[in-house]
C-alpha cells in the first residue's frame, strides 16, 4: 500500500533551504538571530527526513507495522479530517483490535483526540470540521450519513478528560442513559443496571450508602469512575479514554489504571494519554501521531523498546515533545 503524507503548508521548500543554510554555521549566520529557523532544520534534520513539502512512506504498512490486524472491532481506512482549511489527520489507516487497549500518543496538537472523537463522530458538533474516509465498528461504516450519533455514543462511550458528571444523584448520573435508551422495563431493572456499573468502575462499595448524593460531591478520581459507570451502564462495545487521569493524583490514578485492565476484557478501549509510563503500563498496543500522521503502531514493547521509525525513538527518547 502506498500512501502520500504532506507536512503543513508552512512547511515549503524555500523556506526550508533558508533555514538550513542560515543553521549551517550559527556563529556566522543569521540562525543566531532566528533561533525559530535553526529549531525546525534540526528537528527535520534529527527526524532524518528531506526538507521537502511531502514525505513519500513507499509502503507505509511497513513503517505502521501491525495498523491492519485480523478480526478488528474497528477498521479504519483512509481517514482524513478538516477544521476548516487545517489538515488535522492525514489519511489514516488503522485496525483496532476486540478486547485490548490502544494507546494513542504524540505531541500536543498531533491529532490524537481529534481521531479519537471520530469514532463516535463528537467532530460532527464542531463547525467546520469534516471527515472523509470510513470508520467500521464490527463492519458497520458509523461515517455513513444515515448513521443515528445517539445510539453510536451509546455503542462507543468516552471518558474525557475532566470528571464532568451531571448535575444529579450519583443514582441518577448512572441510570441516564439506560432510561434514555429504554434498557429497563422496571424499576428493579434499573436499580440492577446502576448496581451493576458502578461495581464494574470499582466504586460500589464507595457509594452504596449514598446513591441519593451528588455526583458532583464525590472526589475526582471518584467522579471519573462515576463517569465511567454512566459509560459502562448502556452497554457499549468501545470506550474512548481522553487523558483521564491528567487531572487525577497518583492514587487516583493507580485505581483508574487497574480499572481500565480489568475493562479491558470486556470492552475495546482507545486512550489518548501524555504519559509515556501510563501507555506502556495500561496498553497492549501503541500509535504514535506527529503532525497528523499515524507515524507508527505496534505492541506495546516493539514501540518503546525498538521503534522501526526516527520520529517514535525520538519522541520516546525525550528528544522532542
Amino acid at each position: 500500500m502506498s500512501s502520500v503524507i504532506t507536512l503543513p503548508a508552512d512547511t515549503n521548500p524555500a523556506r526550508l533551504q533558508r533555514d538550513r543554510q542560515e543553521s549551517v554555521s550559527p556563529a556566522t549566520s543569521k540562525a543566531t538571530r532566528n533561533p525559530k529557523a535553526t529549531a525546525r532544520y534540526l528537528l527535520l534534520k534529527r527526524a532524518s527526513v528531506r526538507p521537502t513539502p511531502a514525505l513519500y512512506f513507499k509502503d507505509l504498512t511497513a513503517i505502521a507495522g501491525d495498523s491492519v490486524i485480523a478480526n478488528p472491532r474497528i477498521a479504519c481506512r483512509r481517514v482524513n479530517v478538516h477544521y476548516g482549511a487545517k489538515h488535522a489527520i492525514r489519511n489514516l489507516t488503522l485496525d483496532i483490535g476486540r478486547h485490548e487497549v490502544l494507546a494513542l500518543i504524540g505531541p500536543s496538537g498531533c491529532g490524537k483526540t481529534t481521531f479519537l472523537r471520530c469514532l463516535n463522530r463528537m467532530n460532527d458538533t464542531i463547525d467546520g470540521c469534516r471527515v472523509t474516509g470510513e470508520i467500521h465498528i464490527d463492519g458497520r461504516n458509523i461515517c455513513h450519513d444515515g448513521i443515528d450519533v445517539v445510539p453510536l455514543r451509546a455503542l462507543v462511550g468516552m471518558v474525557f478528560q475532566k470528571p464532568n458528571p451531571f448535575p444529579k444523584s450519583i443514582y441518577d448520573n448512572v441510570a441516564f442513559g439506560p432510561r434514555l435508551h429504554g434498557l429497563a422495563s422496571t424499576p428493579a431493572e434499573l436499580d440492577q443496571i446502576v448496581e451493576s456499573s458502578l461495581r464494574s468502575a470499582g466504586l460500589w462499595d464507595e457509594v452504596k450508602d449514598g446513591l441519593g448524593q451528588m455526583g458532583t460531591s464525590l472526589s475526582g478520581g471518584q467522579q471519573q469512575r462515576l463517569c465511567i459507570a454512566r459509560a459502562i451502564s448502556v452497554n457499549p462495545e468501545v470506550i474512548l479514554m481522553d487523558e483521564p487521569c491528567s487531572a487525577l493524583d497518583p492514587i487516583a490514578t493507580a485505581v483508574i489504571e487497574q480499572l481500565i485492565d480489568e475493562l479491558r476484557q470486556r470492552y475495546t478501549i482507545v486512550i489518548v494519554t501524555h504519559s509515556l509510563s501510563q501507555a506502556a503500563r495500561v496498553s497492549q498496543r501503541v500509535a504514535y501521531f506527529h503532525l497528523g500522521c499515524l507515524i507508527e503502531v505496534g505492541s506495546t514493547d516493539v514501540i518503546f523498546q525498538n521503534p522501526r521509525h526516527k520520529l517514535t525513538e525520538d519522541y520516546i527518547t525525550g528528544r522532542f515533545g
